[in-house]
């Protein structure tokens, strides 16, 4: 079912996503090489709880950390441990969520690690952009196929592939609430998108093929070629106008 958030609702999730969107920017701080993707997790899941807020990954369907940590060729999900050592010329991509007195923040970002190729440069780059070529034509009444249409041909006018077997999705009480937000899509097609309406968008972009597979741990989700994937994210609030962007 889809919600419409109330200004009370709306209000809350301001504050979650916040609370994402400054433990995100602690992270960008404090990766660097050497580091493990468990030390990210101890700095997240600390902040979260200091901000009187809870960690909305740990413990859900069974994830057993406070962030997915995601790097090179991993696509989301990934589980962070203390035997992944962050390296340079990596990337690395950290999905983040909060809630905070019961409603949902999530966003995520790709953080590159010292001197990367130019390859996986412009690959986070062009997803980060991806994201805002959506964001550009969104507003009350824009259908869903539209938003999927803007950042598909985007990405994909860079040759990159754009993930089909996951997507984004609406949120509040709930992380993933209706409707299912697809990065990819065609104009015209889709659900109207509403005034106050709350969505995660969060293109998923893969330098090579847009397939991908799923590890033998139950969660870390990667490309089928191996070659690098991003992953940028942000929660976002329709209004008559446009949107506001709730974790920026």
């Amino acid at each position: 079912m889809i919600t419409i958030k109330t200004p009370a609702e709306i209000e809350l999730m301001r504050k979650a996503n916040q609370i994402v969107r400054d433990t995100l920017d602690l992270l960008q701080d404090s990766i660097k090489e050497g580091m493990t993707t468990a030390q990210l997790n101890k700095i997240a899941h600390d902040h979260i709880v200091k901000c009187d807020a809870k960690p909305s990954f740990l413990g859900y369907g069974g994830f057993p950390a406070s962030i997915c940590t995601s790097v090179n060729e991993q696509v989301v999900h990934g589980i962070p441990s203390d035997k992944v050592v962050i390296k340079e010329g990596d990337i690395v991509s950290v999905d983040c969520g909060s809630i905070y007195k019961g409603y949902n923040g999530d966003a995520a970002r790709t953080f590159e690690i010292g001197k990367v190729s130019q390859e996986k440069h412009k690959l986070v780059e062009v997803t980060k952009q991806s994201f805002f070529e959506g964001v550009k034509i969104l507003k009350e009444g824009v259908r869903l196929g539209d938003l999927g249409y803007a950042i598909q041909s985007y990405a994909e006018s860079f040759g990159y592939g754009v993930v089909r077997d996951l997507v984004g999705h609406g949120i509040g009480r709930e992380m993933h609430e209706d409707p299912q937000v697809p990065n990819y899509g065609k104009q015209g097609h889709g659900m109207r998108l509403k005034k106050n309406m709350t969505i995660a968008i969060e293109p998923m972009i893969n330098m090579g093929t847009h397939k991908v597979y799923m590890l033998d741990d139950g969660w870390t989700i990667v490309t089928m070629d191996n070659m690098p994937s991003a992953h940028y994210e942000n929660t976002v609030l329709i209004t008559e106008e446009g949107v506001e962007i709730l974790s920026l």
